[in-house]
């Protein structure tokens, strides 16, 4: 039966399809509708002739084989091979053989692609906003000809996602899903905050200053720990940039959202009195190391300061530490020393 393979080959090699992967996937395919047509065999095998462009359907058939004492239920042996290519076969091979390429020609657009974002993750694009009346929970970003997913989880609450805008977002995952690549991407992602400052801070792409610990709260505030590895660095300068310029410029992207920028320590106590920031520690005492748990004595007139507003400041000065902190008048404190030393 003839088929034009010359031609399928030439097209899958523009795609950069090998011959062997294309052979296999079409006799596969061929032999499967063999299996479909009447009074078909049910073991075949699909030759195909590169040269003269044909293939055959080889089947053979199942000889019974007498019982004996020893094996009184044999399993039937295959006879010889013979030509069973249905008459009429060409116009079903041929349709078969188009929805072959078309499904490689797919596979080979989703490792492409899937290739392309796999060593992407954990990075920052810029897409274009593409709304999809059918998939309303779910935001799409197009990243040239490709469309990546911003879930209704990876968004930042009262964010308003527009048609057409750009928009920088944080790769979270690359996967292989049902339909093709699934490329995920967030704007609630704590390291998104992180990717923007290594835009604006050459000391952070240089090493010169590291971003120690990130805690956010998309939308309204992030906390960051910062410390300089090389000596004669303010780090907190350098986030900071020049009347503001870097730090501002990372704000842009994150709309009404808030960034601190404090001083990271080893010493658990001056780390969590920074993290406090903006508010000032008169002192913090580490109630237990194990447990990790520390009180901050904070002024009167600066303790509404020190908690936030709904407890929002003291809350990312917990996530950024990874401490678990009580925060108390130190006039109070002071108090209580006095008293109980009288």
């Amino acid at each position: 039966m003839e088929l034009d393979l010359t031609g399928i080959h030439q097209l899958a090699a523009g795609q950069g399809i090998d011959t062997e992967t294309v052979d296999a996937a079409l006799a596969e395919a061929l032999r499967m509708a063999y299996l479909k047509t009447p009074k078909a065999a049910k073991h075949a095998r699909v030759q195909l002739d590169d040269r003269a462009g044909t293939f055959m359907v080889w089947a053979r058939d199942e000889v019974p084989v007498e019982p004996t004492p020893d094996n009184p239920h044999p399993y039937p042996e295959l006879g010889e091979e013979y030509d069973d290519t249905p008459h009429g076969f060409g116009r079903l091979a041929a349709a078969t053989a188009r929805q072959v390429i078309s499904q490689l020609f797919r596979d080979a657009e989703d490792n492409r692609i899937f290739g392309a974002f796999s060593g992407q993750r954990g990075k920052l694009i810029t897409g274009i906003i593409q709304q999809d009346a059918n998939d309303p929970a779910n935001v799409h970003v197009a990243v040239g000809d490709v469309e990546a997913i911003l879930p209704r989880r990876e968004q930042v609450p009262g964010e308003r996602y527009r048609h057409g805008e750009r928009l920088r977002v944080y790769i979270v995952n690359v996967a292989r899903g049902l339909k093709g690549p699934e490329i995920v991407v967030s704007r609630s992602h704590p390291e998104l905050v992180r990717r923007l400052f290594e835009r604006e801070v050459p000391e952070l792409v240089s090493g010169a200053v590291s971003i120690m610990a990130i805690a956010r709260e998309a939308g309204a505030r992030t906390k960051i720990a910062v410390q300089a590895n090389t000596e004669g660095v303010n780090p907190k300068g350098a986030l900071i940039g020049p009347a503001g310029a870097r730090v501002r410029a990372v704000m842009e992207n994150l709309g009404p959202e808030k960034i601190d920028i404090v001083d990271w320590s080893k010493d658990p106590a001056r780390f969590v009195a920074s993290a406090l920031s903006p508010a000032v520690a008169t002192g913090v005492q580490v109630v237990s190391e194990k447990n990790r748990t520390a009180i901050a004595y904070i002024h009167d007139d600066q303790l509404s300061l020190a908690i936030g507003k709904e407890g929002q400041n003291a809350r990312l000065a917990a996530k950024l530490t990874g401490w678990k902190i009580g925060i108390e008048s130190s006039e109070a404190h002071a108090a209580k020393m006095e008293e109980q030393a009288k």
